[in-house]
């Protein structure tokens, strides 16, 4: 029989989940004794979703300062993109488990298991293959039977993942007569509600169908908004896992618990603040000091009433304009509290997907002033709704001619740089500026960290993250068939 050796089960008795409590997350690594007999669907489903969640954290580590949501602690910019723990999260632990429930679901004939698992494999596979390009999935999770599958081009994966979310979509509007179904407990995302995990599914696939438009041009736009019409439809449709007290927000540990501890990491980027308080845009009511959302993600250390000033890349500890920065991360921040989420997709990047889609659909490009009127709606009603999410009242934000700037003028850097702001911490933006090649049109202001001159590629961006030095030891010759420099593109960034 065989045996399952990465695998995160909770443990409460048996091998069971606890129930709807802070406990789900109590977790312990087995020896190897558990073979996959021994094991439910359920009892690797809340496992599967962590390190799915996990994956999300760890790429964003990176990638959020590199994109300049955050420096390091003076100022500095990483300038590296190896997201190991991203690597191991998705394939020694998410995917092998994902694998497992897929075929007990087979077995069992559990249509709505099989739909989630997909749905699962397909978030999966997009984080790992928009940051490494080409990796393994066909010949991959087959444990002992091969150590060392082959890398599958990223073009592949994508046609994979498309085709996931289209059975995933099938699966879960087919009726389920079997007696297994994710439940309340062990559903980390939506507690057993299959109509959410159906609306992230088209929610998902849009999100894929738009990273094409520099591959299928606008009818990767108008892919998309087809799907979203079968999206989500409210702020409570976002996926995302709510962490407790018990289980701290990684965010927490990281930005909030270790400064206390005096072992400060991250400072609010210059990127963000400068979008946030009216420097780059810059407000037409005078009621209006700063973006409502800025003291939800960020705290002043000279505060609230003091200028909001962030670190600049590279800047050693100095803001834009060369004084002393002063801006970390929220104590009791939406993403930075004890029990924060950490967001995979929401209801405001379904609406700045559809904002972007609209826009291009209707001929607008990176420089082009004008949109339709369901580009300009979808765009304000993203921003209400990231408001929303975050418990802030928007109603002088949403009227300020800085951002009611009206159908008729309303530019792409407009869309884009409110999708930023709401999808603060998620991964998802290193995407957004590889698909418009870092363009200081489309994300105004946005220049390469300061301390760029002294890299291994002086003037150029990142373009992808590079494989973990432990699958180089692994499998070798996979890794160094598919290795490129991080300053080539993937497939899709023509």
């Amino acid at each position: 029989m065989k045996k399952i050796y990465r695998l995160l089960i909770v443990l409460t008795g048996g091998l069971t989940l606890l129930g709807c409590s802070s406990d789900y997350f109590d977790v312990n690594t087995p020896s190897g004794a558990a073979t996959e007999d021994q094991l439910r669907m359920n009892d690797l489903l809340g496992p599967s979703i962590y390190h799915t969640v996990l994956a999300q954290y760890w790429a964003e580590r990176s990638f959020g300062n590199y994109i300049q949501y955050f420096t390091g602690q003076t100022g500095e910019a990483l300038g590296q993109t190896e997201i190991a723990s991203t690597w191991s999260n998705t394939f020694l632990y998410a995917l092998p488990n994902l694998k497992v429930i897929w075929e007990k679901a087979e077995d069992q004939q559990a249509i709505h298991f099989r739909g989630v698992t997909k749905v699962l494999i397909a978030v999966n596979l997009g984080l790992a293959t928009d940051s490494y390009g080409n990796i393994p999935y066909t010949e991959a999770s087959m444990g002992v039977e091969n150590t060392k599958p082959v890398f599958d081009e990223q073009e592949l994966i994508y046609t994979i993942i498309s085709d996931l979310l289209d059975e995933a979509i099938a699966d879960l509007q087919a009726e389920d007569t079997s007696d297994f179904v994710p439940t309340e407990s062990d559903d980390l995302i939506y507690r057993g509600d299959m109509d959410k995990w159906l609306r992230a599914a088209y929610t998902l696939k849009a999100r894929y169908q738009l990273h094409l438009s520099e591959v299928n041009g606008v009818d990767a736009a108008l892919a998309a908004l087809e799907s979203l019409e079968n999206g989500f439809t409210s702020n409570a449709d976002d996926f995302q896992m709510e962490y407790t007290e018990r289980t701290l927000n990684p965010w927490y540990s990281r930005e909030v618990l270790a400064r206390s501890t005096g072992n400060d990491h991250d400072k609010i980027g210059d990127q963000l603040v400068s979008y946030m308080n009216g420097n780059i845009y810059a407000f037409e009511n005078s009621a209006l000091a700063i973006d409502p959302r800025l003291p939800v993600y960020a705290e002043n250390a000279d505060g609230e009433d003091a200028e909001w000033k962030g670190y600049v890349s590279g800047g050693q500890g100095a803001s834009s304009d060369g004084t002393d920065a002063n801006t970390s991360f929220a104590e009791g921040g939406f993403y930075s509290s004890i029990a924060s989420p950490v967001v995979v997709i929401s209801y405001a990047e379904a609406l700045f997907i559809k904002a972007e889609a609209e826009f291009l659909a209707n001929g607008g490009t990176a420089t082009s002033t004008g949109a339709s009127q369901a580009a300009y709606e979808a765009y304000l009603e993203g921003i209400a709704a990231n408001m929303d999410k975050l418990e802030v009242d928007g109603s002088l934000y949403l009227a300020d001619g800085a951002i009611a700037v009206g159908q008729d003028n309303l530019m792409l850097h407009h869309i884009m740089k409110e999708k930023y702001i709401a999808n603060f911490l998620n991964p998802e933006t290193y995407v957004d500026f590889r698909r418009y090649d870092f363009s200081d049109e489309v994300f105004l202001a946005l220049e390469l960290p300061l301390n760029n001159v002294d890299s291994e590629f002086p003037g150029q961006w990142l373009l992808r993250a590079q494989y973990p030095s432990s699958e180089e030891i692994r499998n070798p010759e996979n890794v160094q068939l598919n290795k490129q420099s991080p300053i080539i593109p993937v497939w899709w960034d023509q």
